[in-house]
């Protein structure tokens, strides 16, 4: 592994080195990690050399309780800047009347949706777990399953689209205080008009979940939300390119609402390094480069999901509109955890998800990462021949590893 290909964290490990010898070892040996295996977790990416300064910077000294003008400690003039410049950037960016980027997460970003609009025991209606929902959309395990009722909507057994008629008849029969669509490993554009018009006809809030579509939103790669959703609830990395953490954006009418659910109710101190942070990535986005990076990673899945399917894997809804691709590898012989393990010892790195109307899981990964890095369309076809010959046992993980080592050395994450 040559030097440049782990600069990027090279000078922090270098004041770590001295400090703590142990720890910068084990963040130089996950900056190799990165650099000499291929990334195609769908919720990964990779920031910017400029968004990763912001995030290491003195504003990680800063308690900033509040909003800019009224914050519950002293010291705030110069990182109410930094916020108000983040708050105008994701307004102008997504076209929206209000945005709050406070939230630490994209769960806790859902959690404050509700909390702005919801109250314990309401009806909810959202894609089911097995379906591709998140943990936030009615699971027992987390707050949403235990505070509110959730009834799911699924996709439909033959094409794996969303079954609009199942959400239409569901709304009905249930009445929901609020409709949330977005989903995790959904690979196709959501009909926001459509939910706004059943939303409209039932009486309920629009929730858009669009954590993992948002960056593709950003670059005019995917249909906005915005103008639809009463909410919109976004991760700030993905495709975005930013550093982890949750944004809501909203209406005016809204807007307190949305606000006062980030804060004081859900959340206390808002990170300033990782808002300051946001602020890059979302000056970033609104560049033309960033246009094109969005409709490449289209590009890279839709090449990549075809292939996938050419070698016989059952790819989920027959391919892809965005960043993602979901896809049973029973076809080739082995399940998704099996199929997971011998990827990962070939150094590809993604994720199992649930499959719909199946009781297995099936594999999910993304494009973003591996776009960031300069990979295109020949690249993707190349990737997806070597992921069957994996599962099928034709390529040996030794072989295999070799590859994308190869592969990841022409394409560093953090070049020079």
């Amino acid at each position: 592994m040559s030097v440049t290909h782990v600069s990027a964290a090279a000078a922090d490990a270098d004041v770590l080195r001295r400090q703590d010898p142990e720890m910068a070892e084990i963040l130089l040996g996950e900056a190799t990690r990165q650099a000499s295996t291929l990334q195609l977790i769908a919720a990964e990416n990779f920031c910017s050399p400029a968004v990763l300064a912001a995030l290491g910077s003195v504003l990680a000294n800063k308690y900033a309780e509040g909003y800019p003008g009224a914050r519950h400690h002293g010291g705030c003039e110069i990182v109410d800047v930094a916020e108000r410049l983040a708050v105008e950037r994701a307004k102008r960016l997504f076209g929206a009347e209000h945005a709050n980027v406070q939230s630490h997460s994209g769960s806790s970003a859902v959690l404050a949706a509700y909390a702005a609009l919801l109250r314990p025991g309401d009806t909810v209606l959202a894609l089911g777990l097995t379906h591709g929902g998140h943990l936030t959309h009615g699971s027992p395990a987390n707050f949403s399953g235990r505070w509110f009722d959730f009834v799911p909507y699924g996709v439909d057994a033959e094409t794996g689209l969303i079954d609009h008629e199942q959400v239409r008849t569901l709304a009905r029969s249930h009445r929901p205080k609020a409709i949330v669509c977005g989903s995790i490993s959904y690979p196709r554009h959501v009909d926001h008009a459509f939910f706004r018009a059943v939303a409209d006809e039932v009486g309920a809030y629009l929730i858009a979940d669009a954590a993992h579509p948002i960056g593709l939103v950003a670059g005019g790669a995917a249909p906005s939300p915005v103008p639809y959703a009463d909410i919109v609830c976004a991760t700030t990395h993905k495709v975005l390119r930013g550093p982890r953490g949750g944004m809501l954006l909203c209406g005016g009418e809204l807007a307190e609402r949305v606000d006062r659910a980030v804060f004081p109710f859900t959340q206390a101190g808002a990170q300033m390094h990782t808002i300051a942070a946001k602020a890059v990535a979302f000056g970033e986005a609104s560049t033309e480069a960033f246009a094109a990076y969005a409709h490449q990673v289209v590009a890279n899945a839709r090449v990549l999901a075809a292939r996938l399917a050419e070698e016989g894997l059952a790819v989920t809804t027959g391919g892809t509109d965005t960043h993602l691709i979901t896809f049973d590898p029973a076809p080739l012989g082995v399940e998704g955890r099996s199929a997971r393990g011998l990827l990962a010892a070939a150094g590809i790195v993604l994720d199992c998800c649930a499959l719909p109307h199946a009781d297995v899981r099936g594999l999910r990964l993304g494009t973003a990462a591996v776009t960031t890095q300069g990979m295109r369309e020949e690249e993707m076809a190349g990737v997806g021949a070597l992921i069957a010959g994996v599962l099928r046992g034709r390529v040996e993980a030794k072989r295999a590893r070799e590859e994308v080592r190869e592969l990841a050395a022409a394409f560093p994450p953090y070049p020079g």
